[in-house]
């Protein structure tokens, strides 16, 4: 006797479970790679900071940072996830400082506004500093921390006034820097006070340094007066 047909209707059913279980196993086997950690989520809300969360998250964290110092300490950094991309880790020896620095141009400090030179500079409340207010707040925080070495910094909040910062310092004589390899350059006597020399990450910036061949003669000015001036200091 030959096996009898199965109905159409059966291997019609069997064959929309098999494609169904496919289709189930491709969106749990693509939703297991676009799981993302808690740093990504907070990377992603500060994207947005017009949302709802972040103007009423930063309208009341400005409001706490205008009672404190102008320069304080930081039990722990309010953007993990930026502060461990610059660098920072959560172990003994590092150390993160929060600062404001007030926005806006520069005044010449000159009394009454006299200047007693020719017209052309004669300029008081319009003069714009070389450098930007990111690296002034590296400046003066390692300048209020002498032991400390600076390693970066990062932007937190700001207001119509000042623009606040969060700098990350790092111990160079703990152990457990001197120890690791990964951070131990930072002890050498050269990286003092970095941040007064344009040597972080936006003292580069400033200085019109980067990678790549867009950046090998820039700016034009410096670089043509650098490769065409002869000094001879007394002690070289």
């Amino acid at each position: 006797m030959t096996p009898p047909i199965p109905n159409s209707d059966s291997l019609e059913n069997i064959i929309r479970r098999r494609r169904l279980n496919n289709f189930k196993q491709k969106v749990t086997s693509s939703n297991a790679v676009r799981k993302m950690g808690a740093y990504k989520y907070i990377g992603e809300l500060y994207k947005k900071k017009q949302s709802d969360v972040l103007r009423f998250l930063l309208r009341v964290r400005c409001w706490e940072y205008r009672q404190l110092n102008v320069i304080h300490r930081a039990s722990r950094p309010s953007r993990p996830d930026k502060a461990r991309r610059l660098g920072y880790k959560a172990k003994q020896g590092y150390v993160v400082y929060r600062i404001r620095v007030r926005r806006g141009n520069r005044k010449k400090p000159v009394p009454k506004g006299a200047t007693y030179g020719k017209p052309v500079r004669q300029g008081v409340n319009h003069l714009k500093f070389q450098r930007g207010l990111r690296s002034t707040a590296e400046e003066r925080v390692g300048k209020r921390c002498g032991n400390l070495r600076v390693l970066n910094s990062y932007w937190v909040n700001q207001d119509g006034v000042y623009k606040y910062y969060e700098v990350i310092l790092v111990d160079p004589n703990h152990k457990a820097i001197r120890r690791d390899p990964r951070i131990n350059w930072i002890v050498a006597p050269v990286h003092k006070r970095r941040e007064a020399r344009g040597l972080t990450s936006i003292g580069k910036q400033n200085r019109g340094l980067g990678k790549g061949h867009r950046y090998n003669h820039t700016p034009a000015r410096s670089t043509w007066k650098k490769h065409n001036t002869l000094s001879l200091r007394r002690y070289r």
